[in-house]
């Protein structure tokens, strides 16, 4: 990980050096600063275009301030990047400030559009996955922009059942802890239900044994990722 200990350290024009998480930040039109992590495959060269995907982290990992970002890195992939892991596509991990309570889709879209550009994304190949807080985004978000995600794969969020008819076009992977008495299993599975019953791509994952905390399990399953990575956007 790159260390940012100051705003005058931040240097946002350069493409950071591939395999390695480097913590950067973009302005939005609306004038708000928003700091990430981002990682490049390590064969990343810009002439050519790689799968991202956006990590949305949970409630517990705001911050407002430069050092606050690295509590970006406690969960997620993120965290396994910081432990050694090495992904074949680009990985943003943008940092939610404690003001906020949830995640707003405003926002992320416009932070989407910079994102994409600046890093080659390819625009089939963009997925989303975040947890608790970030994966309520994550179901949001994908409503929002029906024809945007390639996949998704919300860990212990929810949403609301009427954006159903919106997802029916993103393939879903859902995960979420039975013993979880902090968002209960429940808002996953009538989001998994809505979808099915329109036909759409979507599926669960339930773990019997455990509770909020159903990330470490899905994140260190490799399956998520090749499964993410084998879609592209209908």
């Amino acid at each position: 990980m790159t260390v940012i200990d100051s705003e005058s350290d931040w240097n946002c024009t350069e493409i950071p050096e591939p395999g390695k998480q480097v913590a950067q930040q973009v302005k939005l039109k609306n004038g708000t600063a928003i700091r990430y992590f981002v990682y490049l495959p390590e064969d990343f060269c810009t002439e050519n275009r790689y799968p991202l995907m956006l990590f949305l982290h949970g409630r517990g990992e705001r911050g407002d301030s430069v050092q606050e970002l690295k509590r970006v890195l406690v969960h997620g992939p993120p965290k396994l990047i910081e432990q050694g892991m090495h992904f074949p596509c680009i990985v943003i991990s943008p940092q939610q400030a404690t003001d906020n309570l949830w995640w707003t889709t405003d926002n992320l879209l416009d932070f989407l559009s910079i994102i994409e550009k600046r890093y080659h994304a390819d625009l089939e190949r963009i997925t989303c996955t975040g947890l608790s807080m970030g994966g309520f985004a994550s179901w949001a978000l994908a409503a929002e922009l029906p024809d945007y995600f390639a996949a998704i794969a919300p860990v212990c969020g929810g949403g609301e059942i009427e954006w159903a008819e919106k997802l029916i076009q993103t393939p879903v992977w859902a995960f979420h802890g039975v013993q979880d008495d902090i968002i209960p299993i429940k808002r996953s599975e009538e989001m998994i239900e809505a979808i099915q019953k329109l036909n759409g791509d979507a599926k669960l994952t339930t773990y019997p044994d455990l509770g909020h905390d159903s990330w470490t399990e899905t994140y260190n399953n490799p399956d998520l990722y090749q499964w993410l990575f084998s879609h592209k956007k209908k």
